[in-house]
């Protein structure tokens, strides 16, 4: 009988090591795989749902055989990417018609379901059907002419005529090369998604110990940068949870963060609170400054990045509105007419960096619509934003001329002009320093 809960055993990890040792062209008939047969709808998915007799993990376990039992020669020298398709299909519908998949890990467990062998016996015959010729025709008049369509109208026109292998190859030529000009700029957009995924992640679930020797060991199989930037933000989580709760609980936590910080529990244990608060702001500003130089270095020919954002807003909260003021003007200079600017992230963590008026602004918005929360740019300001605000806060701190802020204000009009007014936060940022200077010229 069975008890209250079931146990499965995962070999996630392992798959995913093995899936990256794979060449690119096993990679290839991998996805391909999963295409055709959801296509066929042998696999569920959104139009079939439930009804799929195979899984992707069928696929998956396929190939995972493929790749151990064929030769190297069997992958490089068919050079028919559909011939390879054909092949292990084939495999597929002898599986199907003995009713048994093994397990890649445990050979001896049938990933099969024995009650459903009437459907089996039906896509094992479907399956055995499928010859060369036909995978060319889906490649050629499904799958090519949908991933084409994200592609410019120059490039699609392309395919209108594909009736000679000459015409295919300059068609799908042109596609290589649209698609390896726009690698960097999906590189970089994927890279901050990645980002605030991580950053969510850790500003909702709080982090452990346990926690956080596990991201580490995760993000950094996945990208190095993105470890950094995570012990970065780690670092200010930290901070302002130590800000509100103590720091005797957290204590063992920031032992953990300076063996990756490089720096002697020792000296810190002896801190007071306010302290140790400035110690991990500061090494979280220092970390994420390095991140923005990396990322401006990998991304800096899709996007204008500039790297002293983090900067900026560590000198605003040490009150050195001088050395903000210059880092912050220089910023808007660079970034006034960029077309590609990265995202701040406005959450608790980084909100600590500034004042009350973004705290409340941010709350506000947060609070008359919180479905804002699963849209990124609704908790998010672009670096001009950030650099804009910062740029008039130290100017009235400072006591600029009138000449000097009307100029500003210019800057801010623009910056509103290049902002999509869905872009909440962004927009009330830029209007609440408007209303500053405005406010300022009434005294």
């Amino acid at each position: 009988m069975w008890g209250e809960y079931q146990w499965r055993l995962s070999f996630s990890r392992a798959e995913i090591v093995l899936i990256n040792s794979w060449m690119p062209l096993q990679q290839i008939i991998f996805h391909l795989l999963r295409v055709f047969l959801k296509t066929a709808g042998l696999t569920e998915s959104a139009d079939n749902s439930g009804s799929g007799t195979l899984s992707n993990y069928h696929i998956k376990t396929l190939m995972l055989w493929a790749c151990e039992l064929k030769p190297i020669s069997w992958w490089t020298d068919n050079f028919s990417f559909t011939a390879i398709c054909a092949d292990l299909l084939h495999i597929l519908s002898q599986w199907l018609y003995q009713g048994y998949c093994p397990h890649y890990f445990m050979p001896c467990c049938n990933l099969f379901d024995h009650g459903d062998r009437a459907n089996q016996i039906l896509a094992a015959e479907q399956l055995s059907n499928i010859y060369q010729g036909q995978l060319i025709k889906w490649f050629l008049g499904s799958y090519l002419q949908k991933c084409c369509q994200q592609c410019p109208p120059t490039v699609l026109r392309l395919f209108d005529d594909i009736s000679t292998s000459e015409k295919l190859s300059t068609a799908t030529s042109a596609v290589v090369q649209w698609r390896l000009a726009n690698v960097p700029l999906d590189s970089w957009i994927h890279f901050q998604s990645a980002q605030f995924t991580v950053l969510s992640a850790i500003s909702t679930s709080s982090v452990t110990v346990r926690s956080y020797f596990l991201w580490m060991k995760e993000l950094s199989m996945l990208d190095s940068r993105l470890r950094d930037y995570f012990i970065s933000f780690v670092c200010l989580h930290v901070a302002r949870k130590i800000s509100i709760e103590g720091s005797s609980k957290w204590m063992k936590f920031i032992a953990v963060l300076c063996a990756d910080l490089g720096c002697n529990i020792r000296l810190l244990e002896t801190k007071e609170t306010s302290e140790l608060v400035d110690f991990l702001q500061k090494s979280a500003v220092e970390h994420l400054t390095t991140v923005r130089q990396i990322e401006a270095r990998d991304f800096g020919s899709v996007a204008t990045i500039v790297t002293t954002d983090f900067e900026a807003m560590y000198a605003f909260k040490l009150g050195d509105y001088q050395h903000c003021l210059q880092l912050s003007a220089q910023n808007v200079r660079t970034l006034l007419y960029a077309h590609e600017i990265p995202d701040v992230p406005i959450l608790p963590e980084f909100l600590q960096l500034l004042d009350d008026d973004i705290v409340s602004l941010t709350a506000l918005t947060l609070i008359a619509n919180p479905e804002w929360r699963d849209d990124r740019h609704n908790y998010c300001i672009t670096q001009l934003t950030l650099s804009l605000y910062l740029m008039t806060r130290c100017q009235l701190k400072l006591r600029h001329s009138v000449t000097s802020l009307d100029q500003t204000l210019n800057y801010i009009v623009v910056a509103q002009g290049r902002h999509p007014l869905d872009w909440t936060l962004n927009q009330l940022t830029l209007k609440l320093a408007q209303r500053k200077i405005h406010m300022h010229f009434c005294i």
